[in-house]
C-alpha cells in the first residue's frame, strides 16, 4: 500500500469519531430535508451544504490529505455534468467536498441501506437508480434531466457504476452520455488518484498518506448525437485514463 495501516485502537476510535459525525450531521439534514420536502432544487443544496460538512471531516478522519490541482476549473463551468472514478469509499467523501452546490449526484440505489447517510441522500434529492432494472434506471435517468434542465443544476456522477480494487478505470456505463445528450450539458472530468491505497475497497482498513485530484478541461458536448455516443464515451475515458498512471 506504500504507508503503514492504522492500527486496530486508533482505527476504532476514529470509525467512532467519524460515524458519530456523519449521524449527528444526518440527523439535522434529516429534519431540514423534511421542512423542505416540497422544493427539490433547495434540498439539493442543503445536501450539497451537509456534503462540505461531512466530506472534508470523514477525509481527514482516515488520514488523508487531499492535494487538487487546477481546483477554480471545478468552478469554471457551471452548469456541467462532472465524472470522476471510482476506487474507494473514499471517493464519496472527497467528491462530496469538492462537488459545487446545485450539482446533483446519481448513486446505485444500495446507497439507501448505509445508515443516517442514505437517507439524507434521498431526502437531498439526489437520484438512486436500480442498475437491476433497465427500463426503471432509464425512466429515472429521464426524469433527472427534466429537473435539470428546469432549475439550472449540475449533474456529479460515478461513470464506472462500481468501484475498482486496483485503482484502474473500469468500462463506463452510458448513463452519464444520455444525460449529455439530454441535457447538453458539457463535461467536466475529476480524477482521483490513489484512493484504493488509502481506504482498500471493501475494506475498513486506513492508511494514511496523500492523494491528488485532478480537474480537468471541460468537454463540450454540443455536437454530441445518439449515432456516435459510444465514440464520445470512449473519448471522456481514454481523457481521464491519460491522467490516471
Amino acid at each position: 500500500m506504500g504507508a503503514k495501516k492504522v492500527n486496530l485502537v486508533s482505527l476504532s476510535l476514529r470509525f467512532i469519531i467519524g460515524f458519530t459525525w456523519l449521524s449527528l450531521w444526518s440527523l439535522v439534514s434529516i429534519i431540514l430535508m423534511i421542512i423542505f420536502l416540497p422544493f427539490r432544487n433547495l434540498r439539493i443544496r442543503l445536501g450539497n451544504f451537509t456534503g462540505k460538512i461531512i466530506g472534508p471531516f470523514i477525509t481527514r478522519i482516515t488520514g488523508t490529505k487531499v492535494n487538487y490541482s487546477n481546483y477554480d476549473k471545478i468552478h469554471e463551468t457551471k452548469p456541467a455534468i462532472y465524472v470522476m472514478n471510482h476506487a474507494s469509499a473514499l471517493d464519496i467523501f472527497v467528491g462530496m467536498a469538492l462537488c459545487p452546490y446545485g450539482a446533483c449526484g446519481v448513486g446505485k440505489k444500495e446507497i439507501i441501506k448505509i445508515p443516517f447517510f442514505g437517507l439524507v441522500y434521498w431526502l437531498s434529492g439526489h437520484l438512486l437508480i436500480d442498475r437491476s432494472n433497465r427500463e426503471k434506471a432509464i425512466e429515472s435517468m429521464n426524469n433527472l434531466s427534466n429537473v435539470v434542465k428546469k432549475n439550472n443544476l449540475s449533474i456529479w456522477i460515478w461513470p464506472e457504476g462500481t468501484r475498482s480494487e486496483d485503482g484502474k478505470l473500469l468500462p463506463f456505463k452510458k448513463g452519464f452520455a444520455h444525460l449529455a445528450l439530454s441535457t447538453k450539458l458539457p463535461i467536466v472530468p475529476v480524477v482521483l488518484h490513489n484512493a484504493h491505497k488509502r481506504w482498500p475497497s471493501k475494506t475498513l482498513d486506513f492508511y494514511p498518506g496523500e492523494i491528488k485530484v485532478d480537474i480537468l478541461d471541460s468537454i463540450s458536448t454540443s455536437a454530441w448525437n445518439k449515432e456516435t455516443i459510444d465514440e464520445h464515451i470512449k473519448d471522456v475515458r481514454d481523457t481521464m485514463a491519460k491522467v490516471l498512471v
